[in-house]
């Protein structure tokens, strides 16, 4: 070893302990899935000549919580003739990753206990051992193991931790009146039911009532309809502003009314109902439901066949089917192209994707100029901790922890479930941002550009606010997840999108199934698209 390599190795183990002990701010390793396959599509790359064919009867177009769930329910129905292209990214939305035996999310972390209403995910749960009896009873029987435990949530104000994420703490008697008619209002709602006998707001929202009177909401944001009914209290708008950030991915002057009460009334609602309040969540989010959703088609269909690397590039339809060019990357990064063959089609991409695959989307009505939802950038951090940081006063570390008027959306701590016995000496903190203070098209710019300690500085705004310089005396990894369009957004006029509402009836040789169906970007309405697509192709 001559001396320049000494002295670097001598200063690298120097970080590294000093890393340990406090001060040196740890390296993030950064990803962006699907970033690279989309700018493919958006630039029209050359592409060679596909090496092969591949023939299916049913193609599955993206492997996310609807492609996912579509083959799920083709599977239990006993056909097993289906193919799905998992493209960019495994799972989507509702990835996860580890660090050694500790897993955490990159998307999706938690899913409330369905309503009685959502009786697609009650089947599912059941069926994948989640719900463990009365699945569509009021009160089903849910695995202990899945349920999130005390302390739930707690919110960082005015230097002190409160149980809760709604503020309490400093607040005078009209801020609190306010919160409490404002919850009134939103609890009565859960029951209330249109002029066609619908519920009012539903999950799917495709069963949600169409009455005129309540469409209405959606042609005013969420923050003027809160003004114009007298809510003017800081704390709650605060709050408000939170739940369409951390839910839509904007900020509730840019959110639907009707989307931002159908937050807080679209779930429960029904005497004895166990799904008011409580989530189902694992340590890695939601990818614990990709991996029981790919083991159940495993063992339906006696292999792993039905799933195939690659993303989808132009798909057209054919006199008996549709051709579908698909394009796949070699460790080396050159892409290559295969042919997918199929009688159906379903389309389980989100639809800004689709728009560039599907170059007959007019003919089923959606022109995308007039239809795309706006998509919201976000930040999905994941910082490995050896050891606690040390705590300010208040309630004791929870599962989600908030920091109010915070720059991001929190953190939840994915060893949650043994917090309640005694502190772990290891564990993984999920930061999560909707980056909204910019247009999206910005966001998007700036993310594409900034460097790994830019983004590590981002990621640990709520952090830092909390534990300011003792975070990195613990955080021994980092792992930054960009997603430069994670999720729809529905804003004001969503409802009445022409494109979407004729994509969710096509039933030709290409089916859609995606949560941009709803404009509402939950595991709930994913999974219900994937399942009415598998029904009409199983017709």
């Amino acid at each position: 070893m001559d001396r320049r390599t000494f002295l670097v190795a001598s200063a690298a183990a120097s970080l590294a302990a000093c890393g340990r002990t406090g001060w040196i701010e740890t390296t993030p390793q950064v990803g962006y899935p699907g970033m690279r396959e989309g700018h493919a599509l958006r630039d029209h790359a050359a592409l060679p000549a596909p090496s092969g064919t591949i023939e299916t009867d049913v193609a599955i177009l993206g492997a996310g919580a609807a492609g996912l769930s579509c083959a799920w329910q083709l599977a239990r129905a006993g056909h097993t003739r289906f193919t799905v292209l998992a493209g960019p990214e495994f799972g989507g939305n509702a990835a996860g990753g580890r660090f050694g035996e500790l897993g955490y999310p990159k998307g999706a972390h938690y899913l409330p206990l369905p309503s009685l209403e959502s009786a697609h995910l009650r089947d599912m749960l059941a069926d994948l051992g989640v719900i463990e009896s009365a699945p569509f009873s009021g009160r089903p029987v849910y695995d202990e193991r899945a349920l999130v435990h005390a302390p739930d949530e707690r919110l960082f104000i005015g230097g002190q931790w409160q149980d809760g994420i709604v503020p309490t703490t400093g607040l005078d008697a009209d801020a609190l009146t306010q919160q409490a008619r404002f919850f009134a209002y939103t609890d009565g709602l859960r029951t209330a039911r249109g002029a066609d006998g619908r519920k009012v707001f539903c999950i799917p929202i495709a069963e949600s009532s169409r009455d005129p009177r309540w469409r209405a909401l959606d042609r005013r944001s969420f923050r003027q309809w809160l003004l114009d009914e007298g809510y003017t209290a800081k704390a709650l708008h605060w709050y408000l502003n939170y739940c369409c950030r951390d839910d839509y991915g904007a900020g509730y002057e840019h959110v639907s009314a009707w989307a931002g009460l159908h937050y807080f009334s679209s779930r429960g609602g029904h005497a004895g109902d166990a799904s008011d309040g409580a989530v189902l969540t694992w340590p890695d989010g939601l990818h614990t439901m990709v991996t029981k959703l790919s083991d159940s088609i495993t063992a339906r269909t006696g292999s792993n066949a039905w799933s195939r690397d690659g993303f989808a590039v132009r798909a057209t339809e054919r006199a008996g089917g549709v051709d579908v060019l698909c394009a796949r990357a070699g460790h080396d990064g050159t892409l290559s192209t295969f042919m997918l063959k199929a009688r159906r089609v379903v389309c389980a991409m989100p639809l800004f994707v689709a728009a560039r695959v599907f170059p007959q989307l007019a003919a089923y009505g959606f022109e995308p100029a007039r239809d795309l939802p706006p998509r919201a950038p976000w930040l999905v951090s994941n910082f490995l901790l050896d050891g606690m940081p040390a705590e300010e006063a208040g309630v004791p570390l929870a599962w989600d922890n908030v920091v109010y008027d915070g720059a991001g959306l929190g953190y939840v701590v994915s060893t949650h479930q043994l917090i309640r016995m005694s502190p772990p000496t290891r564990s993984v903190f999920s930061a999560y941002q909707a980056l909204s203070t910019q247009t999206p098209d910005d966001t998007r710019r700036w993310l594409a550009q900034a460097k790994p300690d830019a983004l590590r500085e981002q990621a640990a705004l709520d952090l830092q606010a909390v534990y300011g310089r003792e975070l990195w005396k613990h955080a021994t990894a980092l792992e930054i997840t960009v997603r430069g369009h994670a999720m729809a957004t529905p804003d004001v006029g969503f409802l009445s999108r022409p494109g979407l509402l004729a994509l969710r009836d096509a039933d030709g040789p290409v089916v859609f199934a995606h949560a941009d169906l709803s404009g509402l970007s939950l595991f709930e309405e994913a999974s219900y698209w994937g399942m009415l697509a598998a029904h009409r192709v199983l017709a």
